[in-house]
């Protein structure tokens, strides 16, 4: 035999013996595999994302999160993973911080690291139709675009954008040298289709439906916070879209803008990046947005928000099939 042989032979055989005996949870697969009856559990958790302190506390609060009593986290490239479980459903959760690039390269780290089989986001956005949705509801929505990407025209150039600067001269409307602001598509690459250039990101139709068929039933959701209370009872809605973009929406002109010409819904800096992340790895997904305030109006509930929010994702991922043996 050559050396070359015996070499890769050896190499082998320590990495089984290195495999054997170590008892370190591997970053590969942090779960591990558990041995039961000679059949190995591999668990699929769910992904559970967040991004701010607000959200984190939301969670913690609820009890509902018991970390797993060997390996309850794994801290990688910054980030703490938690290990668990949330009621009787396996989870790792992770708060990614704020803004786009910090929650794509969170969630992207989840799916790289832990063996997710699905992916539930929940956090705060502003509303951008207060006849629709108020502080306290949550916003289920269908879809969710990044608005963020503009090509900033030159004045009085011949092709003009979505949103002109003049519309929202005061007191009159007219010209001005902002020129307007065209809305990009961005690409969106999977490992099984060519790249291709979209501006909404749907989540998933059939699994949406399953899940949410049964969301608003029998769910109550907090009206009340440090004796703060909302005018009216809270509620979950169903479908209509999203937008998202890193600066936070305040203006009232920018939001009607939003409204009118996407028909978007509401204003966060998060939901897009996770959409955009869980399709290039196509896995499902659903947004969970707990409504704080309406942009342009006075007046923000980030708590009750929060805590709304997290109730609906419980009460969804509460609903998601019971995790399978690995072999069965």
């Amino acid at each position: 035999m050559s050396r070359i042989n015996m070499a890769v032979l050896l190499v082998l055989g320590l990495l089984l013996v290195t495999a054997k005996q170590s008892t370190q949870m591997s970053l590969r697969n942090p779960s591990a595999e558990i041995e039961s009856s000679n059949c190995k559990l591999a668990t699929l958790r769910v992904g559970l994302v967040l991004a701010s302190d607000t959200n984190e506390k939301a969670l913690l609060d609820s009890g509902l999160f018991t970390p797993d009593s060997d390996n309850p986290y794994v801290d990688h490239v910054g980030r703490r993973f938690n290990i668990g479980k949330l009621g009787s459903t396996p989870i790792v959760y992770v708060k990614t911080g704020t803004f786009s690039v910090n929650v794509a390269t969170g969630v992207q780290t989840l799916l790289h690291e832990f063996n997710i089989s699905e992916i539930v986001f929940f956090g705060n956005a502003g509303s951008l139709n207060k006849n629709v949705l108020v502080p306290g509801d949550v916003l289920v929505p269908e879809a969710v675009a990044f608005t963020g990407v503009w090509e900033w025209e030159e004045f009085e150039a011949q092709n003009k954008g979505q949103l002109a600067f003049g519309h929202f001269n005061y007191p009159l409307n007219g010209e001005n040298t902002l020129g307007t602001a065209a809305y990009e598509n961005i690409t969106l690459y999977s490992p099984t289709e060519d790249p291709k250039e979209v501006f909404w990101l749907p989540v998933p139709l059939p699994w949406y439906e399953a899940a949410t068929e049964q969301l608003t039933k029998d769910l109550k959701l907090k009206e009340c916070h440090s004796g703060r209370c909302l005018p009216r009872t809270s509620k979950v809605i169903l479908g209509l879209k999203a937008s998202t973009s890193d600066f936070y929406v305040k203006n009232k002109a920018y939001g009607d803008f939003l409204l009118g010409k996407f028909n978007a819904s509401t204003a966060d800096s998060a939901s897009a990046a996770v959409a955009l992340t869980a399709l290039s790895n196509e896995k499902p997904f659903v947004v969970i947005q707990g409504v704080s305030n309406v942009v342009g109006v006075n007046g923000s509930y980030p708590e009750l928000a929060s805590q709304n929010a997290f109730q609906v994702a419980a009460a969804f991922i509460s609903l998601l099939p019971t995790q399978r043996l690995a072999c069965e």
